[in-house]
């Protein structure tokens, strides 16, 4: 099988869409198939489209350049779109119908968290052919013994980490977190790690503070402490927390987004900065016991990449099905506008 990924690798630290596609990449090549990273064999079986905005650096390609393929390259090449993004999670406007309008080319759409499907439904924006796959991190880069890393008298160490800037990866709680660390009730008896980009103009004051790190520096790091962080609103799906779960440290999450259907049952949750410390008191109380629990934690490369293993597998098997499913949608001004360029505008 020979797949195309819509995507540019990057290298070092990055986001977490990266991540994700190089991982596909990877376990494709490992069962004895051809990946590429651009549009110019003219014999794909598959194409993934990453994300339709060629504008970012880790995109090589979009709706607008898979449309021109199959029209004049390959009209039997399969096309899987995963949606990776949402308006929701920055606070933009005109990503959710970008995604919808790329998704005309598209055979079958993967989502990344049941709670991102939801959004777009409540839209009545509809993508063929869906399904949620959840995201996965490296399990052979981030894992523990199963021992607590805590011994429960020393000082508690907490630890978050995101390549975004954006506020809404939860700054406010991580400033709270900063805040409380010299504060009568919590001083010398926590401490907490950040771990990436900041906001412009924020600082920690309390708090240690160092540049993105990714893979085994990522790992060794995340080892040092004792319970992972994420204050993100909105969040689709992530990696950060599940490569926090996996290092073997509870998480302390927000109920917001995605996160309760990766976190749920693996650490405490709080709404906001009013009930912050309040779970931190709970978390605490119950380390032990989930400390114990994420030894069954299940997001894995290796169980994300089976999955998208067995429906392109299944997507294969129904080709010509799905070519003539695809036949009989009318999309001639859709696709007179795509070639022209003219799609719904998005606004960060």
């Amino acid at each position: 099988m020979k797949i195309s990924i819509g995507c540019n690798i990057q290298s070092g630290p990055f986001g977490g869409g990266n991540q994700l596609n190089r991982a596909l990449a990877e376990h494709f090549i490992n069962l004895g198939h051809k990946v590429e990273f651009d549009l110019i064999s003219k014999d794909l079986d598959l194409i993934i489209l990453a994300d339709p905005r060629t504008t970012l650096r880790s995109i090589s390609y979009g709706d607008k350049e898979i449309l021109k393929y199959l029209i004049f390259s390959n009209p039997r090449a399969l096309v899987l779109q995963v949606i990776h993004e949402c308006d929701e999670r920055k606070g933009t406007t005109g990503l959710n119908k970008r995604l919808w309008w790329a998704n005309n080319i598209a055979d079958h759409t993967v989502f990344i968290s049941d709670w991102q499907h939801k959004i777009f439904n409540e839209k009545k924006l509809v993508f063929n052919n869906d399904l949620v796959i959840r995201n996965g991190s490296d399990e052979t880069i981030f894992s523990w013994d199963g021992k607590p890393r805590w011994d429960g008298i020393s000082p508690l160490k907490l630890v978050t980490h995101h390549w975004s800037n954006n506020w809404m990866k939860g700054f406010d709680i991580y400033q709270k977190l900063d805040q409380m660390i010299k504060s009568e009730r919590w001083k010398n008896k926590i401490e907490f790690t950040y771990i990436g980009n900041i906001p412009k103009d924020f600082e920690f004051i309390n708090s240690k503070r160092l540049e993105p790190l990714s893979g085994e520096n990522l790992a060794k790091e995340l080892s040092h402490n004792h319970i992972y962080v994420t204050g993100s609103i909105n969040e689709p799906a992530g990696l950060h927390h599940i490569e926090g779960a996996l290092s073997g440290l509870p998480i302390l999450y927000r109920e917001s987004g995605a996160l309760p259907e990766y976190c749920n049952g693996f650490g405490e949750s709080f709404k906001g900065v009013d009930d912050f410390e309040s779970a931190l008191e709970q978390i605490i109380k119950n380390y032990h016991f989930l400390n114990e629990k994420l030894i069954k934690y299940p997001y894995s490369f290796k169980k994300m990449c089976i999955e998208y293993e067995e429906l392109i597998n299944n997507m294969i098997k129904n080709k010509d099905e799905l070519i003539e499913t695809r036949k009989a949608r009318s999309l001639w001004l859709w696709k007179l506008k795509t070639f022209l360029g003219i799609t719904p505008r998005f606004n960060a």
